[in-house]
């Protein structure tokens, strides 16, 4: 959570502002702590209702509806004040197989954290009749031996999503005030005659937050006995939300061996024998088997992606969606939705992105990438780091739409990038950001899948990741960006054509032009900087022959491009100029264009390039 006056410097507003915001309830999530707002780490900045004309700009609102929980992860709030897509089934589906201990992987922002506040709030035993939070939802229509689990368990609850720091001291100070909380919420262990007082010692050690590393390893442990021990009724529930946030935190900030070995005997001391137990709950984006966290815990079942079982409660269903859309009146927009959030494949259920679907209903249906937004893009970051020729060339080939064979492994770990880059596509499903189109299970346990970019939302943060890393790398420059990009607004071709030209003397520069990294580079930096005004093809057949690129308008009103390139070793400028030139005959004689008149397109700028070593010529007609 942060407060007003880190909002405002985020959003470059004043702290009075941001209070305001919070006061009239425009953060989704906001709540007062005494005198001080508290704002979620992942909120957006309200859109402002003025335009430039000064005219009011009336949002989308229906009052006769219920909103959509942006952000809100609390059970009891979203299905008594907002619109709840019913999950329940889910506990049904849990009770029939009864695992020890579950772990549930899912990408970030797809339900994990509000169904296992469900589970909570449905098995804890609380001196509410929470059964009333339930007797409207599909659970309670499935009869007496699903009811009799409501309400009786002691349950354990940590979440850390929010566990997110630069360095191991600050992550143990983080765990240790959530330990604290939690043991908060158990204060009747206090006053309990059946709990011994070295126990009651240890009790208020962690209550004060005063337990060494070692002690606080073991908390969980710990605090399932007492609460056995003091209801007479083992065993007891155990729920962990993003179980592994902090060891990605651990990954890039170099506390990555610290968090294992911490975690290990955290869990260890919760789920691996541990008498006191009934069920324990676990969610988190990756597996992370191989790093021994697990180790020896026999009673583990993991229900990924890839799996059949509980496929259809985390993210949003067909049926659900289109029910969706039909409460808010906005039912013809379900194709739009489809091509921008839909297109996950969760066992053989189709799955729309939730966190996008109620951010795009909410805001009068404007598609825009709301999921990557909400937190860094770390993985595929790392990805592009250690992408070699064999890595970009299938980015390449993602990114324009195609499908790829992969090997995908469950058990890959964050720090396996480094050890074989072709783990990348097992990070970036897991992770949300490719789906399976097929896929069949190996005899070594992983699968052999063909894979693609999920929806347009999706491939916006391919585009926009893969143009920050050519900019990192000096590959391309902001200026260079910014010029393509003003010449497209401005519609201009002049312009058009210099900062093409730019791009080019700059990409041939950096890459070495022998290798075939620098075909696709050259590809790649295009498509980042273009997608958006154009369907970028490469060595594609028309008229007499293939050309080496071709830039086709998605609308008539920018011109078409195609660019044949030429490469010969150690030449002078006049035989370079002669080689262009070459290049630009080859696009007319070939008639390279003739698929691109085919389509209507009237305005063409044809591109001859020439380069020798780090020299390059660039020919326009």
């Amino acid at each position: 959570m942060k407060t007003c006056k880190e909002m405002a410097l985020i959003w470059n507003i004043s702290v009075r502002a941001v209070s305001n915001l919070c006061k009239s309830g425009r953060i989704p999530g906001a709540v007062k702590n005494g005198k001080n707002w508290e704002i979620p780490d992942e909120a957006t900045k309200p859109v402002d209702g003025r335009i430039s004309s000064g005219e009011y700009c009336k949002k989308w609102k229906n009052p006769d509806r219920k909103p959509l929980p942006i952000g809100i992860s609390d059970y009891v709030r979203v299905q008594s004040d907002y619109y709840y897509v019913d999950k329940t089934m889910l506990i049904k589906e849990f009770l029939d197989q009864k695992p020890l201990v579950s772990l549930f992987t899912r990408p970030r922002r797809f339900g994990k954290t509000l169904n296992m506040d469900m589970l909570r709030v449905y098995f804890e035993k609380v001196d509410e009749d929470t059964s009333k939070y339930f007797k409207d939802k599909n659970i309670w229509k499935c009869g007496e031996n699903y009811r009799m689990h409501q309400g009786k368990y002691p349950v354990i609850f940590l979440t850390f999503k929010d566990v997110k720091f630069d360095s191991w001291k600050a992550t143990v100070e983080k765990i240790k005030s959530l330990l604290q909380e939690e043991y908060g919420r158990h204060q009747e262990l206090l006053s309990s005659e059946k709990i011994s007082d070295y126990e009651k010692v240890y009790f208020n050690k962690v209550l004060s937050a005063t337990e060494n590393e070692v002690e606080l390893s073991f908390s969980l442990e710990k605090l399932s006995k007492m609460l056995a021990t003091h209801y007479d009724q083992a065993p007891i529930i155990i729920i962990i939300d993003e179980y592994d946030t902090p060891i990605q935190e651990g990954y890039s900030k170099d506390f990555y061996d610290e968090i294992i070995g911490f975690m290990r005997n955290f869990f260890s001391g919760a789920f691996k024998d541990n008498k006191n137990l009934s069920y324990g709950f676990l969610t988190g984006i990756l597996r992370i088997a191989q790093e021994s966290i697990f180790s020896g815990l026999n009673n583990l079942t993991v229900n990924s992606a890839m799996d059949e079982a509980y496929d259809r409660y985390f993210g949003f269903t067909n049926e659900e969606v289109s029910k969706m859309l039909e409460y808010y009146g906005v039912a013809e927009k379900e194709s739009e939705l489809q091509e921008w959030y839909d297109g996950y494949l969760f066992g053989n259920e189709e799955i729309y992105n939730p966190w996008s679907v109620i951010n795009y209903i909410s805001k009068g249906c404007v598609p825009q990438a709301y999921w990557v937004n909400t937190g860094k893009n770390e993985i595929l970051e790392d990805v592009l780091k250690v992408a070699d020729k064999d890595i970009t060339e299938k980015l390449y080939s993602l990114i324009c739409g195609d499908k790829v064979l992969a090997r995908i492994d469950q058990n890959v770990v964050y720090r396996s990038l480094t050890d074989d880059p072709a783990n990348i596509y097992s990070l970036l499903l897991v992770a949300g950001y490719l789906k399976t189109t097929i896929k069949e299970l190996q005899a070594d346990g992983s699968y052999l899948c063909q894979v693609s970019i999920p929806n347009k939302e999706i491939a916006s943060v391919y585009k926009s990741e893969v143009l920050a890393h050519l900019m990192q790398i000096g590959a391309v420059s902001r200026t260079i960006a910014d010029k393509i990009a003003e010449s497209l607004f401005l519609n201009d071709y002049v312009k058009l054509e210099k900062a093409i030209s730019e791009y080019m003397n700059k990409a041939i520069s950096f890459y070495d032009t022998a290798s075939e990294s620098f075909y696709h580079g050259l590809i790649l930096g295009l498509i980042s900087m273009m997608d958006n005004q154009y369907k970028i093809k490469s060595n594609r057949e028309s008229g007499k022959g293939r050309f080496d690129i071709g830039l086709i308008p998605r609308d008539d009103k920018y011109p078409g491009m195609i660019m044949e390139l030429k490469w010969k070793k150690n030449l002078d400028d006049h035989e370079l100029t002669l080689l262009a030139n070459e290049a630009l005959c080859q696009i007319h004689n070939m008639e390279y264009d003739s698929e691109m008149k085919g389509e209507g397109i009237k305005k063409i700028l044809r591109f001859g390039i020439a380069f020798s070593g780090k020299s390059v010529c660039v020919k326009i007609n």
